[in-house]
């Protein structure tokens, strides 16, 4: 699912709410501990994800000294390196981290097609563009440990991430039975750069269990969107620049009671989200030498979001067998949103909104660690920086786009039914699940005039924003299964299957109302040889997804790898191939609109080859045991993994 919440130890980080895929390529596969993967959060959680939540729990180490690794990977399209340092010393310990990735230039070819229904309008185009991209990510931490009972911890994370996009781009319209012929030049940058600063204290109480947490997190991120169009046969070409600033405080407290047979968990919370959005985009005429500002494109937008929330949640055995949770969450929301500059496109508004979001969860053990499990919770999904910014990009005249900042929060109803068994080495999970969404926010493609750069004429261009499109009922089943045939063989495979109906909200026409059916599949299987050598293979595919307008891409994806162990299993050299026998990748999607009819067709290239290699060093030592009541340290136990 599309609409997952992604926490880095438990906390948001806003490079994953600006540009998720190149923030968890920028974190080292080497450093991750383990990946939590939560279909139905409690009260607990922020209301946030209608789709569940993934945390990436990074490692700590607990024993005494200094250790690190430096792993490096160079490949025909991605390149990556990264080094780690650890220590620890009495109750100190000190993590740092810093590494990135840089993908070597390449070039995608770009078709797309858009027709009238009445056919007096043709756009047609065909052209080339250039990528290269770099990100860099770093970190820095540490805990302290004051007695028993009373301990803190602060982080420090930085990120960035760049990416730049030239191309060329032959135009050849059908503009009212007249053929319309020019070639555009264009150039597409994006700079981000973010700071999550993080601190918490944590304060245990005698009675085993018993806890209280205060935490703070302040998250910045910049990000700066900006493009050059030059089109041929005219003097008037247009630039255009965006800068946001997103810059949120984030107060938290936490206290955890257990009764008898009851624990209770409780807490309160605020954010306070502040975006600014400077916009400026201006017509530079190439025998003047003039930029001229399009007035009604030049402003600064604030957009304030402020969110309150309490929750409570209690939970508790019934003959050692049934596990029972249930709580409720409360959230507030306040948003205001103005443009600076009179005129500008973007107009004024404010709403609020509150929400109650239940959780409820119900589970029965068996013999050989199977279990039940009846979950019902609800959900809301916020719209991030990345759907609300109202600069408008219109770098192609014929293909804009423009966040929407009055975008309100998905909603969603949540049931599922879940069985898992554990034998041995083998593992099942399967499960059947409804969930209705309420304001789905999708893209959503609308006709725009516009005056065709070559000709001077009135034509009618596309232009991409986002909607709350309608309400989305959704039936779905997942499998995951993992099995030993051999003790050095392992195999596992995963199936999810579900439905998309949408039902569009009053005044919206959708075309899509046919209830369609979306799957997404992945299949692995690794061997371990003698002597630390170690095959592993997996194929992912999915679907294409559907819209209320059509059907975005579908994808997949063949990886096959070797390591093999080496320095008296200090370090390691590896060999990784994707998708060998196909050079490109075609990303294909179409859409319908009231009258209209669009394809598009968006190849990238793909295979690739690249080798590996990592080094552990350090010297590490088991400090003699502190005695500590509500605290379990199992430093040997997580060292060996």
């Amino acid at each position: 699912s599309q609409n997952v919440r992604v926490l880095i130890n438990g906390k948001p980080s806003g490079a994953m709410a600006s540009n998720m895929a190149d923030a968890l390529k920028a974190i080292p596969a080497d450093q991750i501990k383990n990946v939590e993967v939560i279909t139905s959060p409690s009260a607990k959680y922020d209301a946030e994800g209608t789709s569940g939540i993934i945390n990436i729990i990074t490692k700590k180490n607990n024993l005494a000294g200094v250790s690190g690794s430096v792993n490096g990977g160079v490949g025909t399209r991605q390149n990556s390196g990264n080094v780690n340092l650890n220590a620890k010393t009495g109750r100190l310990a000190v993590t740092a981290n810093g590494g990135g990735f840089y993908s070597w230039p390449q070039t995608s070819t770009i078709s797309f097609k858009r027709s009238s229904n009445d056919g007096t309008q043709v756009i047609s185009q065909i052209g080339q563009s250039k990528t290269d991209r770099l990100a860099a990510n770093g970190s820095i931490g540490a805990d302290y440990d004051f007695n028993s009972f009373n301990s803190i911890s602060t982080n420090v994370r930085l990120n960035g991430f760049n990416t730049g996009a030239d191309g060329s781009n032959s135009n050849q319209n059908l503009l009212n039975g007249s053929a319309v012929n020019f070639t555009r030049l264009s150039d597409n940058s994006m700079h981000m750069n973010g700071v999550d600063w993080s601190s918490d204290f944590l304060h245990k109480f005698k009675k085993k269990d018993q806890q209280i947490s205060i935490a703070y997190q302040l998250t910045n991120g910049k990000q700066r969107n900006s493009y050059i169009t030059d089109i041929s046969n005219t003097v008037l070409d247009e630039y255009g620049n965006n800068d946001a600033d997103n810059t949120e405080n984030t107060v938290q407290i936490d206290y955890t009671h257990p009764f008898k047979k009851v624990t209770l968990e409780t807490g309160i919370k605020g954010i306070l989200r502040d975006v600014v959005s400077d916009n400026r985009t201006r017509n530079f005429n190439s025998l003047t030498s003039i930029y001229s500002p399009i007035s009604s494109r030049t402003y600064v937008y604030d957009y304030n979001q402020d969110v309150y929330s309490a929750y409570a949640t209690f939970g508790f055995t019934l003959a050692k067998k049934f596990g029972i949770r249930a709580g409720a969450r409360y959230e507030g929301t306040e948003i205001n949103g103005d443009a600076r500059s009179a005129g500008a496109a973007a107009s004024p508004f404010s709403s609020s909104y509150n929400n109650l979001v239940p959780s409820f969860v119900v589970s029965r053990t068996f013999k050989n660690f199977s279990t039940v499990k009846l979950s019902y919770n609800q959900r809301l999904q916020r719209p991030s920086l990345f759907y609300l910014n109202p600069f408008l990009n219109s770098a192609d005249v014929y293909n804009q786009s423009q966040g929407n900042p009055t975008l309100r929060p998905e909603l969603s109803h949540n049931i599922e039914f879940n069985y898992s068994m554990f034998v041995k080495t083998s593992v099942l999970n399967t499960s059947v699940y409804y969930r209705r969404t309420n304001d789905i926010i999708e893209s959503f493609v609308m006709p725009v005039s516009i005056t065709d750069p070559s000709s001077g004429n009135m034509a009618t261009g596309s232009r991409t924003t986002f909607r709350n499109v309608g309400s989305n009922n959704s039936v779905g089943f997942n499998f995951f299964g993992q099995i030993n045939p051999v003790k050095p063989l392992t195999l596992r495979g995963n199936f999810n299957m579900f439905t998309y109906d949408i039902n569009a909200n009053n005044g919206l026409t959708v075309t899509n109302t046919n209830t369609q059916l979306i799957y997404n599949a992945f299949l692995s299987g690794s061997y371990a040889f003698p002597k630390g050598l170690t095959f592993e293979t997996f194929l992912i595919t999915n679907s294409p997804r559907r819209t209320s307008q059509g059907k975005n891409p579908s994808f997949n994806m063949w990886n096959l790898g070797l390591k093999k162990e080496v320095m008296k299993k200090k370090g390691s050299i590896g060999l990784t191939i994707i998708d060998p026998f196909n050079e490109s990748k075609n990303f294909r999607s179409s859409i319908v609109g009231a009258d209209f009819t669009q394809s598009s067709n968006f190849s990238v290239p793909f295979r690739s080859f690249g080798t590996s290699f990592s080094y552990r060093f350090g010297k590490l030592s088991m400090q003699a045991p502190r005695k500590k009541r509500g605290v379990t340290n199992d430093d040997l136990k997580q060292g060996e993994q």
